[in-house]
Parts: structure tokens; C-alpha cells; sequence
């Protein structure tokens, strides 16, 4: 397959929004993808949408028409079924930026690893099953995409992402249908649907700083108060956390509040001439804190019964996994199996719970049954 590059279109007025909807409706299927600029701005954006229909991409630009609402009937219309690789983030977006729903999904890397496909990444399967080679440069990956105008090479790959799907999704439901996994996959992809964005938890962001765990109590506390003004300048700056303040530097500056910041690697000196005021005075708040005193860490050891129980039914999944050529792991929850491992006598209650899918219960639960009794 040949992908025509002349074949897209750059929608960046609500004219050609609602042309392009209009072409939409009756279709079958389109495919989707999305590029952001979190390595460049923050809160990051949503800089771009693909949809291809036929042999034809449209490229939404984001940045510049950000009135979307035509697209969210067709992001919900379960009559129209949605192509999309790695549909986790995608829907993320969606939900956070515009409150879109996603319905009737078909994730092209979730059929691929439900084949038995171990090199699932979309230039992978491309490469593998359409013999097509196509530009996956970490360098554009990285790229600021809220930057106008794109770059030919950068409309080309991101036209490349979704033209390719149509062709992947073919031959993977092909696959599917002679290992009888069609509606395992559909039911994956149902659960994907209902996947929502979170808000990140800026109040306790810094337990999450790397080297936290190291400092004490009052570091800690110095540590919190770095993070938020961490956050409030990344706001006012519009940039990631990680240009404004490294967290090794934030580290560096909770153990040692007295430092000076000229000689803490991360803090340059453009840096200390935006906000250096500011992160003093935060240093200060840190210090004039209380101690932050961590939750004590509850380990629950498994018996030696357990124990034994937990590696007898990671024995059966891998085994299973080997009889069916497929990741272990998709096969049954490791939480369900340490339940399990803790109170054998809950499996029916277990195999209802909401960790276990339809099509595990129906093709797994009575072989699990034995196990557990044997």
C-alpha cells in the first residue's frame, strides 16, 4: 500500500469542520489519532486530529479552530466504528480537553497482542503485516506540535499514523476470527471506552518526586512547598515542571534549604532571574512548616501456604499463556490470582468481580477451579 500524501486536507476553519462531519456520517469506520505538546507546554494542549476516511486524512488543527462540537457526535455515534492504536491516551484527551465519548473502538495494538503479536508498536505491525516501512523519528515524536506551521514532514507523519490503520485492522480481525477471539477483543476495547482523565493530585505531588522517600521528615516538608510553587510557575510560564525546576534540583534544595541556588545544578541562571524570588520565599515557607510525617509502610506476608498457593496459579496462567501463544498477563488479573493465593474459598465470588472480564470467566474460570482444588 502506497500512501498518497497529496490525499490530506488541513481543516483549521469551522467550514471545513462541518464539511468534513458531513462526509463522515454513513461511513463504517474511520481511523484516529491525536498529537499533544506536553514535552513543551503546560498544561499541555491538544494540538492536533487525525481522521482518515477512505484514502483520504484530515488533519483538524487544533490550535488554531478549537470550537469542536460537530466532532463529538461522530466520536459517539456507535454506528461508526473508531481506529485508533494505543486509544488510551486519545481518549484521555478527549475527555480532558472537550469532554468527547469514544464509542464502537477498535485499538489496533490491543487486537495485535491478542494474536500473539509480541511487536505491537504501530511502525512494528506496519512494517510486519503491510511490508511498509514508515517515519517513526523520535525527533518529531518530541517536537512541539502547537507550533504553527507545521512542517511538510511533520503533516506527512502524522497523515502516515492513521492512513495505515484501515489495512492493520483488516488483517488483525482476520486473525481474530480464526482464534476465536473477536469478542474477547471487543469486550477489551468496550472497557477502554470508559476510561477518564483524572486530574493530577498537586497537593501530594511531591510523595511522587523521585528521591522523596530519602529525605526526612522536615525535608519533606520543604520538598511540598517547593512543588506547588513549582506548579503555580509552570502555569504562569505555560512550560512543562521539568524546564522550570528538574526534580533532582528540587531534591537537591529540600535536603539542603540553604543552599545557594547559583550552585544547584538545574537552576540556571535565566531560571533564578525569572523566579528566584519566589522559590526563596518558598524555601522559607518549607522550613517554617511543620514536619511532614510519612505513613507508616504495612507489609502483609504471605504465609508459606499462600505463598505456595500464589505460585501454583501463576504456574497455571503461564502455562495457559504458552497453550495459547499469548501474554500471561492478559489472561488473568495478577491481583485476582493474590486474592485468590490469600482466600481459595472466594473464587466464585471472585470470578464476579469487576477485574474479571466476560471472556476470561466463560474460557478460564473452571480450569482456574481446578487448580485451585487440586
Amino acid at each position: 500500500m502506497i500512501l498518497n500524501f497529496n490525499s490530506y486536507e488541513i481543516i483549521s476553519q469551522a467550514s471545513q469542520l462541518e464539511t468534513a462531519v458531513r462526509g463522515i456520517g454513513g461511513l463504517t469506520s474511520i481511523s484516529l489519532d491525536t498529537e499533544s505538546n506536553s514535552r513543551h507546554h503546560y498544561p499541555e494542549q491538544l494540538c492536533l486530529i487525525q481522521i482518515a476516511v477512505d484514502h483520504k486524512v484530515h488533519l483538524i488543527d487544533t490550535i488554531v479552530l478549537q470550537e469542536l462540537k460537530p466532532l463529538k457526535q461522530v466520536l459517539a455515534d456507535k454506528s461508526i466504528q473508531k481506529i485508533i492504536h494505543g486509544a488510551d491516551y486519545d481518549i484521555r484527551c478527549f475527555d480532558r480537553h472537550y469532554g468527547f465519548r469514544i464509542r464502537n473502538l477498535f485499538d489496533t495494538g490491543i487486537a495485535a497482542r491478542f494474536t500473539g503479536i509480541t511487536e505491537f508498536g504501530l511502525a512494528a505491525l506496519i512494517k510486519n503485516l503491510l511490508c511498509v516501512t514508515i517515519l517513526k523519528s523520535e525527533r518529531l515524536q518530541q517536537s512541539d506540535w502547537g507550533r504553527r506551521p507545521l512542517s511538510p514532514e511533520a503533516l506527512d507523519y502524522a497523515a502516515a499514523d492513521v492512513h495505515y490503520l484501515f489495512a492493520l485492522r483488516d488483517i488483525l480481525e482476520e486473525k481474530l476470527l480464526k482464534l476465536r477471539r473477536t469478542t474477547w477483543v471487543s469486550e477489551e476495547c468496550a472497557r477502554l471506552e470508559e476510561v477518564r482523565y483524572s486530574k493530577p493530585d498537586f497537593a501530594n505531588a511531591y510523595l511522587t518526586v523521585k528521591g522523596a522517600q530519602d529525605l526526612n521528615d522536615q525535608a519533606l516538608a520543604v520538598l511540598r512547598s517547593l512543588t506547588l510553587f513549582r506548579e503555580e510557575e509552570a502555569k504562569r510560564q505555560g512550560r512543562p515542571h521539568f524546564l522550570i525546576i528538574p526534580d533532582y534540583a528540587l531534591v537537591t534544595l529540600a535536603a539542603n534549604p540553604t543552599v545557594n541556588l547559583a550552585n544547584v545544578t538545574g537552576l540556571g541562571p535565566i531560571g533564578l532571574q525569572r523566579f528566584g524570588k519566589g522559590l526563596q520565599e518558598a524555601l522559607r515557607e518549607g522550613q517554617a512548616a511543620p514536619p511532614i510525617q510519612r505513613e507508616p509502610r504495612v507489609y502483609v506476608r504471605l504465609t508459606p501456604p499462600q505463598t505456595a498457593r500464589l505460585t501454583k496459579l501463576k504456574a497455571w496462567r503461564t502455562a495457559l499463556g504458552i497453550k495459547l501463544s499469548l501474554d500471561p498477563s492478559l489472561l488473568w488479573p495478577t491481583i485476582s490470582l493474590e486474592r485468590l493465593a490469600k482466600t481459595p474459598e472466594s473464587l466464585e465470588e471472585e470470578i464476579k468481580s469487576v477485574n474479571i472480564r466476560a471472556w476470561q470467566r466463560d474460557n478460564f474460570a473452571s480450569s482456574l477451579k481446578n487448580c485451585l482444588l487440586g
